[in-house]
């Protein structure tokens, strides 16, 4: 049996290279070309957006496989990094860096947080729908 979701947003043009994101029960989002592509600083891009998926996917993930599996942790931090790069003329996310800090309690589970974020990683929905390479670089930390 398949399960399928639908997600809609909507994006409207407010002026130069600038919009507006929306979705139901959401709250708006301003967008731009960002300024490597004569755009505006201080925006959220299309580029950022994309890299912000990814992380937030392998996090989410993560928390569900987590509770599953009853792993105690303390918090969970990310920094991501997406290189974009012109190949055959066209511009793409051709890596994605992810440097997820987990705290965990225990000693004892330093191994298990890090079997799970990887298994995160694999099973990330987002990580799997692109063609970027994803990198994963976790640094578990015990409180």
């Amino acid at each position: 049996m398949s399960t399928s979701h639908i997600y809609e947003i909507e994006l409207k043009w407010t002026s130069e290279k600038k919009g507006t994101i929306s979705g139901d029960e959401l709250p708006s989002l301003e967008v731009a070309t960002p300024p490597e592509f004569s755009g505006h600083k201080g925006y959220w891009s299309p580029e950022h957006l994309f890299v912000s998926s990814v992380a937030t996917c392998i996090m989410t993930t993560f928390l569900a496989i987590a509770e599953l599996s009853k792993l105690e942790f303390v918090s969970y931090s990310c920094k991501a990094t997406g290189k974009l790069e012109k190949l055959d003329n066209k511009y793409a996310f051709t890596e994605i860096i992810i440097e997820p800090i987990i705290t965990i309690k225990h000693e004892k589970d330093k191994e298990r947080a890090n079997r799970i974020i990887h298994k995160a990683e694999e099973n990330c929905l987002i990580s799997n729908s692109i063609r970027s390479e994803v990198i994963l670089n976790p640094y578990i930390k015990v409180e």
